[in-house]
C-alpha cells in the first residue's frame, strides 16, 4: 500500500483478470480490537476496511486510477471438493430449527459467499438441493455448525472431489501437499495410513522429537485424515495443505468397510429391541431416541445394510416388571459433526439441526432404496 485514501475520493479496482472498474470510496474502518471505527482517511501501513465497491475479490488492487497499475495478483487455491446441502424433509424435520425452507438455506449461503471467498454455491434441478464447493470438508463443517446454532436445519452430503479431464479426456483428481509435524513414535502408524491414501511422501526432517513431513496426496485421500490424525497422535498431530495441481487417477482409495443398520419404524428407541440389534453391530442410538423409517441407527458388523427394528417390544402375556429390566446397552457410537460428514456413505445424508446430529439414506422408503438400487 501507499499514499493515503479518504472518503468521498474517486477510486479504481484493477481485476485480476484485467477489468477495470470505477468507484468511489464511501466509508473508511479502522479496527480496535473486535470493535469497527469509522475514520476520515488512512495511510499507508494502516489495516483498515473500506466500502465503495461491489465485487472485490482477495489479491486486486485498489488505487485512485488506472494508471498506478495493480500489485501482482495473487489467486486463490480453486474449490476442490462439493457436497449437497438440502431441506431437511425427514419426518423429524422443523421440530427443532426455525429456518428450514429452501429460500432460507438459499439466503444464508448467499451471505455466506460475501465473506468467504474459497467458497462457490451453485442451484442443481432440485430446488431444494444446492451444491456447496470449497477447499475441504472441514471448511464446509464449520459452516454447517454456524447455521445449526443459528437456528438452520438442513441435510448434508459426503464430500466429493471436483474432477476434470486433460486434452485427451482423461480425468484429473486435485492434488493436494500436504505438511505434517508429528511426535516421532507416531511417525509409523501415520506413514501407514498416508500409503493407504495413496500419498507420494516428498520431504522428511527430524527436529528433536517432531517430524515434518511434506507429501503429495489426492484430494479423496485427505477425507477424514484430520479425524485418524487426531487419533492416531492422540491430538498431538498438525497438518495443513495447500492446493498442488491437478494430476492423474491414483487409482482407488478404500472407503468405509461397514454397511448400515438403518431403522424399518418409526417411534421411540426401546431396550429390548436394541439389546438386539447391538449383536449385530456397534449402535448410534439411546433408548427413548426418536427415531424413523430410514435412520441410521447404528454400524453394520459387515459390509451390507441391514434393515432393523429399533422400537420392538418383547412380547409376553405376563405383567411387566420394568421395561428393560437386566439388559445392558454398550456405549453409543457419537460422532462430532465433521466425523459423519466423513463417516456417511454416497447415499446418505447428515441431519443437522439444531439439537441434534442425525444419520439417514437419502431415499427413506426401503422400497424405493431396492428400486433405486437395482
Amino acid at each position: 500500500m501507499a499514499g493515503k485514501v479518504k472518503i468521498g475520493e474517486p477510486a479504481v479496482c484493477l481485476h485480476g483478470h484485467g477489468k477495470v472498474t470505477a468507484g468511489k470510496i464511501t466509508m473508511i474502518y479502522h479496527f480496535e480490537g473486535l470493535k469497527r471505527i469509522e475514520i476520515q482517511e488512512a495511510h499507508a501501513g494502516d489495516i483498515v476496511g473500506i466500502t465503495g465497491f461491489e465485487d472485490v475479490f482477495i489479491g486486486e488492487t485498489l488505487a485512485d486510477k488506472p494508471e498506478r497499475g495493480a500489485l501482482p495478483y495473487i489467486p486463490i487455491d480453486p474449490p476442490t471438493i462439493q457436497m449437497e446441502f438440502a431441506v431437511n424433509d425427514g419426518p423429524l424435520g422443523g421440530l427443532d430449527g426455525k429456518l428450514v425452507t429452501a429460500r432460507h438455506i438459499w439466503e444464508r449461503l448467499t451471505k455466506e459467499i460475501r465473506t468467504n471467498v474459497a467458497l462457490r454455491i451453485a442451484q442443481t434441478p432440485d430446488p431444494k438441493v444446492f451444491a456447496v464447493s470449497g477447499r475441504g470438508e472441514m471448511q464446509i463443517a464449520i459452516l454447517v455448525e454456524q447455521m445449526r446454532r443459528e437456528g438452520f436445519e438442513v441435510l448434508v452430503s459426503r464430500p466429493e472431489v471436483l474432477w476434470k479431464k486433460d486434452a485427451a479426456g482423461r480425468p484429473l483428481e486435485p492434488i493436494e501437499k500436504l505438511f505434517l509435524e508429528i511426535p516421532n513414535e507416531h511417525l509409523g502408524v501415520v506413514m501407514e495410513n498416508l500409503s493407504f491414501r495413496k500419498a507420494q511422501i516428498t520431504s522428511m526432517n527430524h527436529v528433536g522429537n517432531l517430524v515434518s513431513v511434506e507429501a503429495l496426496v489426492p484430494m479423496r485421500g485427505l477425507i477424514g485424515f484430520e479425524t485418524d490424525l487426531v487419533n492416531m497422535t492422540r491430538g498431538l498431530g498438525v497438518m495443513s495443505h495447500l492446493f498442488h495441481e491437478y494430476g492423474e487417477d491414483r487409482g482407488e482409495i478404500a472407503a468405509r468397510k461397514n454397511g448400515s443398520l438403518v431403522s424399518m419404524d418409526s417411534g421411540e428407541a426401546t431396550s429390548y429391541a436394541l439389546n438386539m440389534i447391538q449383536e449385530r453391530g456397534r449402535l448410534m442410538v439411546v433408548p427413548g431416541d426418536a427415531v424413523y423409517a430410514g435412520m441410521i441407527v447404528g454400524e453394520n458388523a459387515r459390509e451390507n445394510d441391514i434393515p432393523v427394528n429399533p422400537k420392538e417390544k418383547k412380547l409376553t402375556n405376563m405383567r411387566s416388571q420394568g421395561e428393560g429390566k437386566g439388559i445392558q446397552l454398550e456405549a453409543p457410537l457419537r460422532m462430532t459433526l465433521e466425523r459423519a460428514i466423513e463417516y456417511i456413505d454416497i447415499d446418505e445424508y447428515v441431519e443437522a439441526t439444531p439439537k441434534s446430529l442425525r444419520l439417514r439414506k437419502r431415499i427413506l422408503d426401503a422400497t424405493a432404496r431396492k428400486r433405486a438400487a437395482a
